[in-house]
């Protein structure tokens, strides 16, 4: 019986080795596709949009979570929820700003990173970009518009990684005339 436990244990470990080599290769193609680090940065939040936008509907049929009442809780479920599902971590919800549209995601490991070190020529990369992306493109689905970006990263030496996320509406469905 335990061997079949370690066996899944060791299964995930490796998919999600191979999963952060494979996101390495990627990265470093798009270092070598495009001129500057700002386009690959910009291609890894596209990508992560289009992650993000395929990816809600999986989290939703497999999480079987409802609609959230608030920002708050959409952090909490984002944090405690979805982040373990996917990256098997979770990262702490905290710094909110007084009108509770702002808050900070802090992760005291980013598995996308584990076997990375920056180059001095690519210092203005973002390499983790991709989860901005998938956050931005995933919220949007259920309609949130927010801003997502990287404040800190362990990579350019932080001690944590801290992603910003800020409320800026909520989409409003339009229903084709007579939908209603």
């Amino acid at each position: 019986m335990s061997r079949q436990s370690n066996r899944t244990t060791d299964s995930k470990k490796m998919n999600s080795e191979l999963f952060t080599l494979t996101y390495g290769a990627l990265v470093t193609q798009l270092c070598k596709d495009y001129e500057n680090d700002e386009e690959v940065n910009k291609q890894l939040d596209k990508m992560g949009y289009n992650i993000g936008v395929r990816l809600i509907e999986d989290f939703l049929a497999r999480s079987s979570i409802g609609r959230c009442q608030d920002f708050r809780e959409t952090a909490d479920v984002i944090a405690k929820v979805a982040f373990k599902m996917y990256l098997g971590i979770t990262p702490s919800v905290t710094n909110w700003s007084p009108a509770g549209d702002e808050f900070s995601l802090i992760l005291e490991s980013n598995p996308l990173v584990d076997f990375v070190e920056l180059p001095d020529n690519h210092s203005t990369l973002i390499y983790s970009n991709l989860l901005c992306g998938v956050l931005r493109g995933a919220l949007e689905m259920v309609q949130m518009a927010v801003d997502v970006k990287f404040a800190q990263d362990t990579l350019r030496g932080d001690s944590v990684t801290e992603i910003r996320m800020k409320f800026i509406k909520r989409i409003e469905e339009n229903l084709p005339a007579g939908d209603e």
